[in-house]
């Protein structure tokens, strides 16, 4: 199979993790081409046991001929090649949010909805990183119990806003957020909007009721950035329509594709950030009902942001499309 594959913001945080979950994977493309801004151009990556040349990207890369590419270079970036790339026969795979509401572009994460990538038109859209892990837990809940409502407390890493949010927790910095991170938590993630949420939050409702084809779903949510360097946990709250046992709920999660539990409070286990970093797979714990609503559970969500809530969800489209090629 002789498939050509694109990385548009190759020297980026997410760029080299798709990169490395690329090297781990060892998918059937038989050519790579690396891609960044000019400020990169020419630098040498190390991938797949070759040294890359990093190229700029500009009107014309996509006149080779690519059979797909994943780009994760910010969402003007992709509002601007994204669709040159797609005329070009080559199929998209977006990290950024230019095309997450697009009507026309399925919103995908493989373990809930790939069913979706059948409805492609050479774009598709990777969901936010808090919005990915969530829905992983969500999916299988709703299909079994009904999902009635939704109430989102996320906990996000430093990490989910680059190297800059990095930097400002390791050297006690406010060059990427409004106020130091270091000993601190900042109840805003992205810009505030005229009705008091922020697009982070906006985000988590609208992308939960795309991927879960429930457009009125009540959803609210509330994002924090704490000073964490990588995964986000998320306190979940959900009422049901339908009444559940706690123990065929729990096996339910357990079955789910991508989850692991870890929900044993006796023995002080839970998931936890450091425990998270570095996998693929999306942990859940403190299941628990709420007593305060007729059909209602507590759940603890975490997953690395950068890998499942970002890189690992693009390739794992990728390798959607190569099967069923």
């Amino acid at each position: 199979m002789n498939k050509k594959l694109a990385v548009v913001g190759a020297t980026g945080l997410v760029g080299r993790t798709v990169l490395k979950v690329l090297e781990e994977k060892n998918l059937p493309i038989s050519e790579y081409k690396l891609f960044a801004s000019k400020n990169s151009k020419g630098k040498k990556i190390n991938f797949l046991n070759k040294e890359y040349t990093i190229n700029e990207l500009t009107e014309t890369s996509f006149d080779e001929n690519f059979d797909y590419a994943i780009f994760s270079a910010g969402a003007e970036t992709s509002k601007k090649y994204s669709p040159i790339a797609a005329s070009r026969g080559c199929i998209v795979i977006d990290n950024s949010s230019a095309f997450r509401m697009d009507k026309t572009v399925p919103l995908v994460v493989p373990e809930v909805n790939k069913f979706d990538l059948i409805k492609h038109q050479n774009i598709i859209a990777n969901p936010n990183c808090s919005t990915i892990q969530a829905v992983v837990a969500l999916k299988p809940l709703d299909e079994k119990y009904k999902i009635k409502r939704i109430i989102y407390s996320t906990y996000q890493a430093v990490s989910g806003a680059g190297k800059k949010g990095i930097l400002d927790l390791e050297n006690k910095e406010t060059n990427k957020f409004p106020y130091q991170i270091y000993n601190n938590i900042l109840p805003q993630i992205d810009v505030f909007l005229d009705n008091g949420y922020t697009k982070e939050e906006e985000k988590m409702i609208n992308e939960t009721r795309k991927i879960l084809h429930k457009p009125h779903l009540k959803i609210t949510a509330t994002c924090a950035r704490v000073p964490v360097l990588n995964s986000h946990s998320e306190s979940i709250n959900i009422e049901f329509e339908k009444d559940f046992k706690l123990n065929e709920l729990i096996k339910t999660l357990e079955n789910a594709p991508g989850v692991i539990v870890q929900n044993n409070f006796k023995n002080q286990e839970y998931p936890m950030a450091i425990n998270a970093t570095g996998f693929d797979k999306v942990f859940i714990g403190r299941i628990r009902r709420d007593f305060s609503v007729q059909n209602g559970i507590n759940i603890w969500v975490v997953a690395d942001n950068i890998r499942k809530g970002a890189a690992t969800n693009a390739v794992q489209i990728l390798e959607e499309l190569l099967k069923n090629n």
